[in-house]
């Protein structure tokens, strides 16, 4: 069994083909879905998905820091996360709080605000004993010093498409229960990871898709979607010189270990 950590499933570029998309994953072998929410924009699609395929998709609640630029309801929708996570939708259970985290890449111009929104949403994780789900974006020493302040606080959680260097991962690890979320990238001609996966302890690794972004090769130009994850899944396998079995064991394990919640579902 594997686990996409980290799949947007509940896009409308699946509304046409989500079932049959759903099924190609099932039969490569990926047998649970993890969700992170957006904004409210998407909410209502992520909770439908996620009570149509009980035991297979599984849905967090969050706001991404991209939701929060230029947005002046932003304190409002962060509200609502915290409303849901204290009455979720009938039939709804929520298993991480996310996405959440820094992006500078689009814009700089609101830092305090995303700021404010993760550290929010990690106080929700704390509250809630729920691992977080962090995007970084062009904002590894941002992230590193709001993760130094919630150091021994038992916080947990992945660092989503992690792109960092070796030094990010050895800082984040000393400083929280986290797993580092690798994906699609770690394919690409001119990627940096190949060389820090093969230093990375395998224990610290889950694999996500982002779908439908970032898919690997030879899907590249193409909508990603979970099925594609086996291609992330093999080239780990090359870097580690293990076998792929040994790749779907220990990741499948590293993320059942943070989403404890999902061997109690249905």
């Amino acid at each position: 069994m594997l686990i996409d950590t980290h799949s947007h499933i509940y896009d409308t570029q699946f509304d046409s083909d989500r079932e049959e998309t759903i099924k190609r994953a099932y039969e490569a072998g990926i047998k649970k879905i993890l969700m992170p929410a957006i904004d409210k924009n998407s909410d209502q699609a992520l909770f439908i998905v996620s009570k149509l395929h009980p035991g297979i998709c599984f849905p967090m609640m969050g706001l991404h820091p991209t939701s929060v630029n230029n947005n002046p309801e932003y304190k409002l929708e962060l509200q609502k996360v915290a409303d849901y996570l204290k009455n979720p939708p009938e039939g709804t259970q929520f298993y991480g709080i996310g996405e959440t985290g820094l992006d500078l890449y689009w814009e700089q111009a609101y830092l305090n605000e995303q700021t404010e929104a993760l550290c929010f949403q990690i106080e929700l994780a704390l509250e809630y004993e729920l691992p977080i789900i962090i995007h970084t974006r062009n904002a590894w020493n941002e992230i590193k010093e709001i993760i130094d302040r919630y150091k021994g606080s038992n916080l947990k959680g992945i660092i989503h498409g992690f792109s960092g260097t070796l030094e990010d991962y050895i800082y984040i690890k000393q400083r929280g229960n986290f797993c580092f979320g690798i994906g699609g990238p770690l394919t690409y001609k001119k990627s940096t990871l190949p060389e820090i996966i093969k230093q990375m302890d395998i224990n610290d690794i889950v694999l996500e898709t982002d779908d439908p972004y970032l898919p690997p090769v030879p899907y590249r130009g193409k909508r990603n979607e979970p099925s594609y994850m086996i291609k992330v899944c093999e080239k780990i396998a090359e870097l580690k010189n293990i076998s792929q079995k040994q790749v779907e064991d220990y990741t499948t394990a590293n993320a059942l270990r943070l989403f404890s919640k999902i061997d109690n579902s249905k």
